[in-house]
């Protein structure tokens, strides 16, 4: 097996995977001509992580039709494709990130798959979350915020991190988001949230706890570590006291 780039679910880590750290099996599935085709089987990948101070294994399940590939029978064309441990792709969050956006966050990484308008939904939540925490604004709607903090921005006074690439992602979670939250005024209307959209709103999110409650506290650390050199250095310079 060839060589790839990957990052660790667990750890965050980026590393290099080799054969030794990475094993896929394959199982035909004998159960005759079905909707899927003659020829169909599942695929296990597993991966273990190389960091030494987490070493845990990701694992991954993959449906579809069958190939052979250099002698061994793979999964070509994917028609399921499941997270089994850990059981999404959601992000190890920091404590900065407030408990209740956060577990939307994790339930919307977890369903983005099976019910991406339900994810995106979420997703919807965790900006108006972000908005009423992060920025303090809450209005009746969602809309009504974003247009006060946008109003802030222009006139120069919404909090430091809100840029304009997050209205961007705020807009772009907004409108998939009440795709899932609101159904068409003619029911016969169906517009989907395709999973890959899904994914894309959740890397959104996670750009904004980036952007917001990370570099926040990022900053407050640093000050925090200042201060406590200048009180040390000021200490000293005073000498011990009588």
């Amino acid at each position: 097996m060839a060589e790839f780039n990957w990052t660790c679910p667990y750890c965050s880590q980026h590393q290099t995977v080799s054969g030794a750290k990475c094993d896929v099996t394959t199982i035909k599935l004998e159960v005759g001509e079905t909707c899927d085709g003659k020829l169909t089987g599942v695929e296990i990948e597993a991966i273990g992580c190389s960091n030494p101070q987490c070493k845990n294994v990701t694992l991954s399940l993959s449906y579809g039709t069958l190939i052979q590939r250099g002698g061994y029978w793979r999964v070509d064309e994917k028609i399921l494709q499941s997270p089994i441990k850990p059981d999404s792709r959601a992000r190890p969050l920091p404590s900065v990130i407030p408990a209740p956006i956060g577990n939307d966050y994790l339930e919307a990484c977890r369903i983005a798959h099976l019910s991406p308008k339900a994810s995106a939904t979420l997703a919807r939540r965790c900006i108006q979350g972000m908005i009423r925490d992060f920025c303090n604004i809450t209005k009746p709607t969602l809309n009504q915020e974003i247009n006060e903090l946008k109003r802030q921005f222009d006139e120069g006074h919404a909090p430091r991190g809100v840029s304009e690439e997050s209205f961007d992602a705020i807009e772009a979670i907004r409108k998939i988001g009440n795709i899932g939250a609101h159904m068409e005024k003619d029911i016969n209307v169906i517009v989907d949230v395709e999973p890959d959209e899904a994914e894309l709103l959740l890397s959104l999110v996670e750009n904004l706890f980036d952007d917001w409650y990370i570099a926040r506290q990022k900053r407050q650390d640093r000050l925090a570590r200042v201060t406590a050199s200048v009180e040390e250095k000021e200490a000293i310079r005073k000498g011990p006291s009588a």
